[in-house]
C-alpha cells in the first residue's frame, strides 16, 4: 500500500534530516495528504477555555464536498454510507452526539470529513462515549471542526493512514486525541487542545499513542499495541490535566516535531512532563514548551524492552518546576540527548549530551 504524502513545514523537513543524517534512522513515514500551501500552526495564546478559536488559520474549504449535512441525523447517515472517496462537508452549527466512521477509504480515494471552527461535534457526556470515533476506519482526513465534550474527543482503533488536521479538540472527560489498538501511519498534525480531564484528571492527555500495558489485553489481543510510524506535527497544547503528549510502552517509530506545549491546568498527581515517551525509537524533535511542572520531555521503560532509542533533537524546554529539560530513567535505555536542546531555568538532561 502506498501511503499519502503529509504536508511537512520546511523546519520540520530540516529536522527530520537532521534525524536521518546524525542517527541513521529513516525518515517518518509519509501518509496525510498533499497541499499546496499549508495553514501556520496555532498561535499558543489561541483556544481561550470553551470559547471560540482564533488561531490566524484560513477558512476551511470544503469545496469538491459530495454531500453538505447539517444536523447529527445527516451527519450519522452520511459516515454510515461513506465510501472512498466521499467529502461530506459540515455546515456550521452544533452537532450533538457521539459519532462513529467504519467504512474505510483508499490511498487513491481518503474518505473526508470537513468544516469550519463554527461546525461543531459536541459529545453527549464527559463520562463515557468517544465524540468522533474511527473504528476500523483507515484512510480518512478529518479537517478544522470542533470537537467538544465527550469522555474522549477523537479516537481511532485499528486505523491508519489517517489524517487528523486541525482540529480544536477541548472539555473532554478524558484525553483529547487517542491512537489505539494497531492504529498506525497517522498523521496528527496542527490540531489545538485544551481542557482536557474534565472527568479523570490521571486520564487527561492531550495527545495519546498506543495502550498501557496492562490494558494490551483489552485493546490488542495480549500483545503490544503497535500504533507505530506515527507523526505528530504542529499541533498547540495546553491545559491538559495529564502530559500534554504521552507515548506508551508497545509503540515504535513515530515522531514528534514542531509541537508548542504547555503545562498550563497540569496537575502533579497525573503528570510531570509535557510529554512522557515509553516507547521505542521515536523521534522528538523541534518542540518547545513553557510552564512544565516537573521536568520538560521524559523517557520512562515500565515495561520490559521499551522505552529504548529514543533520539530528541533541537528541543526546547523553559522550566518553571524542579525538574530538568530532558529526564532519562536509566542510561541503559540509549537514549539520545542532542546538545542543540536548550532548557532554561534547569539543566538540560540528567544525562550528558551528545553532539550529532
Amino acid at each position: 500500500m502506498t501511503p499519502r504524502s503529509v504536508f511537512l513545514p520546511a523546519t520540520a523537513a530540516l529536522v527530520i534530516a537532521t534525524i536521518t543524517a546524525c542517527s541513521g534512522t529513516s525518515s517518518p513515514h509519509a501518509s496525510g495528504r498533499s497541499e499546496a500551501s499549508a495553514r501556520p500552526a496555532a498561535s499558543p495564546t489561541a483556544a481561550p477555555s470553551g470559547g471560540p478559536l482564533a488561531t490566524g488559520d484560513a477558512p476551511v474549504s470544503c469545496s469538491g464536498a459530495t454531500e453538505t449535512v447539517s444536523t447529527a441525523a445527516q451527519l450519522t447517515a452520511a459516515l454510515s454510507s461513506a465510501q472512498p472517496g466521499t467529502k461530506i462537508g459540515l455546515a456550521p452549527g452544533v452537532y450533538q452526539g457521539n459519532f462513529t466512521a467504519t467504512v474505510s477509504g483508499t490511498s487513491s480515494a481518503p474518505i473526508t470529513l470537513c468544516g469550519g471552527r463554527n461546525a461543531v461535534l459536541s459529545g453527549l457526556s464527559v463520562t463515557s462515549g468517544y465524540t468522533f470515533y474511527l473504528d476500523h476506519a483507515s484512510w480518512w482526513n478529518l479537517d478544522g471542526f470542533t470537537v467538544a465534550g465527550g469522555q474522549k474527543g477523537v479516537v481511532t482503533d485499528g486505523s491508519s493512514y489517517d489524517l487528523i488536521y486541525g482540529l480544536y479538540v477541548h472539555g473532554t472527560g478524558d484525553e483529547a486525541i487517542h491512537l489505539r489498538s494497531f492504529s498506525s501511519h497517522d498523521v496528527v498534525s496542527h490540531n489545538v487542545v485544551r481542557d482536557t480531564g474534565l472527568d479523570v484528571q490521571f486520564y487527561g492527555e492531550g495527545i495519546y499513542v498506543g495502550s498501557a500495558h496492562k490494558n494490551w489485553c483489552r485493546y490488542s489481543g495480549c500483545d503490544p499495541d503497535a500504533s507505530d510510524d506515527d507523526t505528530i506535527i504542529d499541533n498547540n497544547i495546553a491545559n491538559t490535566t495529564a502530559e500534554n503528549i504521552d507515548i506508551k510502552e508497545g509503540t515504535s517509530g513515530g515522531t514528534i516535531t514542531g509541537n508548542i506545549l504547555s503545562g498550563d491546568g497540569m496537575v502533579s498527581s497525573a503528570a510531570t512532563a509535557w510529554v512522557n515517551v515509553k516507547g521505542n525509537g521515536w523521534n522528538i524533535v523541534g518542540n518547545s514548551g513553557a510552564n512544565s511542572i516537573g521536568d520538560g520531555y521524559q523517557v520512562h521503560q515500565v515495561y520490559p524492552g521499551w522505552g529504548m532509542q529514543n533520539t530528541f533533537i533541537g528541543n526546547k524546554a523553559a522550566l518553571s518546576g524542579t525538574g530538568v529539560g530532558i529526564y532519562v530513567q536509566s542510561s541503559a535505555l540509549q537514549t539520545v540527548v542532542a546538545c542543540n536542546n536548550t532548557a532554561t531555568g534547569a539543566q538540560l538532561s540528567n544525562l550528558p549530551c551528545q553532539t550529532t
